[in-house]
């Protein structure tokens, strides 16, 4: 639980630093950017390593 009530406060930290790097045109700094590019990645490789599991484990399942 622990964990949890981190990310969450980790997550509001982000989403306050993300409203404050806006400027009045509602611009997006390099540096979040950056960091969304990153998550972004990150879920990619997250997802990928997903898919790679299940299609091994359903490749193992006898079919006959």
């Amino acid at each position: 639980m622990n964990e949890l009530r981190l990310l969450t406060v980790l997550w509001h930290r982000y989403l306050a630093r993300l409203d404050a790097s806006r400027d009045q045109d509602g611009a997006i700094t390099t540096e979040t950017a950056i960091i969304t590019a990153i998550l972004a990645g990150l879920a990619l490789a997250a997802g990928a390593i997903i898919v790679a599991k299940v299609m091994a484990k359903a490749e193992s399942i006898p079919t006959d």
